[in-house]
């Protein structure tokens, strides 16, 4: 991963500096909130409804054991002893004292991380595929890319106050597994004829209250060029992106109003006048980035691990566990392990300082010291042997993080929702929770078969329910808490966005909705082979109407 140089740890320390003066000026008198909301913003503080709530950034998800124990601390020390994972793959303390806000920003300064560019109207943290460097269907590894677009993006003086916020993703297998159709700016990385890296680009995806699925943009973007049109994307949108209405400032909104051809001929003229200039990538500069992500010296394994196969012979649990959380490695004989933080019945997202020491160490002992975030809110062992897969689920259960359902009904994505967050309409975490318990039990979950459950406690979308097989959308009516409900969303490369059903549902309903959704599908699936959003595209959106509210 990539290692702070000289100017990287200056420039991290010198805002933490800067920083603790604010928080100074603040807690004194000096500056009002008001006065000091844009810049605490800037640092990824944010005033939640019971306390300030810290947002930490991890560059593509990547992390090192030292810095998740780090994160491990500072939970124990200066929050109520756990950390909340996102979907951007960074990590929220939702308790700190704003006193302390400064010393959390040293420590974690002393280990190469910070919070800057995780709020505001910036270009956010660059995100990627979890796998990245080990899945067996990668094209190229897209960390990086992701990191050369995070030098350049750090502080740019052109884009620190951009109409809205802006998010970045990369893919570096054709199987999207980073959501880059629901981003600002999404990157597939593809091979020309003559086998040279590039990108396709594609543009304007977003959620929020207008959701809209990316535009495609051009077809293949070479490599050396990724900066110079980053930027002329940027450019195009920092000069014609609304500043007149928040809520029709993101980039989705330019491209619905100004139409793609424009857009794109827009970009293009300011891509031409820059291409050949100082943002024009050398070959170079590539390769020496890219050696920070050299993968680990692997050993020389077959394919097939014995000491698997006898394992799970002897344990259902941990075949069960390993059919559902163990990802193809792209080096025979290892495996990708992706460690569920969605429990039946707890809190999606949610570890505790106890359980990121645990993953820490299991990292150390069996994956090169090397942890990964994804956007569904899960931890990710990219490097394991197979031979030492059951040495990891047996920590894992030690831990209480062995649960086996990624990919199935219990594996939730949900944010906060109205217990921390001062925008939401109505809770997420509980209606997760509820779910989870009643669809949760193995048996259950294996009828039903891949599915994705995402809640938003507001129109605001941090949940990604537009883009979830079943979403759950959380509204206020007239004081109460109601779920909305939509169907056949999807974040991968076959991107959609779901179809509402109808009214909402009260706190009371929802569960009960959700399961009737889930039974209607497994009554009209075609064969068990058949998933729900296939099922779901092949049906339409009447059936389930028809089971939820009844005939018309």
């Amino acid at each position: 991963m990539y290692r702070y140089d000289e100017f990287d740890q200056q420039f991290v320390q010198a805002r933490v500096d800067q920083f603790r003066d604010q928080v100074q000026r603040r807690m004194a008198g000096e500056l009002t909130e008001e006065q000091f909301r844009p810049l605490r913003l800037m640092n990824g503080v944010y005033l939640q409804l019971h306390a300030y709530m810290l947002r930490i950034a991890i560059p593509y998800g990547t992390l090192n054991s030292h810095q998740l124990r780090t994160l491990a601390a500072i939970g124990r020390k200066y929050d109520r002893g756990f950390g909340h994972f996102t979907t951007r793959q960074n990590l929220q303390f939702n308790w700190p004292a704003l006193k302390d806000i400064p010393d959390i920003l040293t420590e974690l300064a002393a280990v190469e991380m910070h919070a800057i560019q995780t709020s505001g109207n910036c270009i956010r943290n660059v995100t990627a595929d979890q796998f990245a460097g080990a899945a067996a269907d990668e094209i190229a590894d897209p960390r990086p890319y992701a990191e050369i677009l995070r030098q350049w993006s750090s502080l740019h003086p052109e884009f620190s106050f951009l109409p809205r916020k802006f998010k970045v993703a990369i893919s570096g297998a054709a199987h999207d597994r980073a959501a880059i159709r629901v981003h600002d700016i999404g990157l597939q990385i593809v091979r020309d004829e003559a086998g040279r890296i590039g990108f396709e680009v594609f543009i304007g995806g977003g959620l929020g209250r207008t959701p809209f699925t990316a535009w495609h943009l051009r077809d293949f973007l070479p490599e050396e060029d990724l900066l110079a049109y980053c930027e002329a994307i940027l450019r195009v949108y920092n000069l014609y992106g609304r500043r007149d209405n928040k809520y029709k400032a993101r980039i989705k909104i330019l491209m619905h109003e100004a139409g793609l051809e424009t857009v794109r001929e827009q970009v293009e003229e300011e891509f031409e006048r820059i291409r050949d200039g100082a943002l024009k990538l050398p070959h170079g500069d590539i390769e020496r980035i890219a050696a920070y992500f050299a993968p680990p010296v692997f050993e020389t394994l077959p394919a097939e691990s014995a000491a698997q196969a006898a394992a799970e012979a002897a344990d259902p649990a941990f075949r069960a566990w390993v059919r559902a959380n163990v990802h193809p490695h792209k080096q025979p004989g290892y495996a990708s392990v992706t460690v569920s933080l969605k429990p039946v019945g707890g809190i999606p997202g949610d570890a505790t300082s106890e359980q990121m020491e645990a993953v820490a160490d299991l990292a150390d002992r069996h994956a090169f010291g090397e942890i990964r975030v994804s956007h569904v809110q899960n931890l990710i062992l990219a490097h394991v042997r197979r031979d030492a897969l059951k040495a990891v689920y047996d920590g894992l259960v030690a831990a209480d993080l062995a649960t086996a359902n990624v990919g199935l009904a219990s594996d939730i994505i949900a944010c906060p929702g109205l217990d921390y967050c001062s925008l939401a309409n109505a809770r997420s975490i509980p209606v997760a929770q509820r779910i989870s318990e009643r669809l949760g039990a193995p048996d259950r979950q294996a009828e039903i078969g891949p599915l994705q459950i995402k809640i938003s406690g507001c129109i605001n979308a941090c949940g990604h329910h537009h883009v979830g097989h079943i979403g759950i959308l959380g509204v206020d009516r007239k004081g109460e808490e109601f779920y909305q409900l939509t169907l056949g969303g999807s974040a991968d490369e076959t991107a959609s966005i779901g179809d509402i059903t109808g009214r909402g549902f009260s706190t009371a309903e929802v569960v009960d909705a959700i399961e009737t959704v889930v039974d209607t599908y497994i009554a009209r699936r075609q064969s068990a082979d058949e998933t729900f959003l296939e099922a779901y595209r092949r049906l339409g959106l009447q059936p389930f109407k028809e089971a939820l509210y009844g005939a018309a």
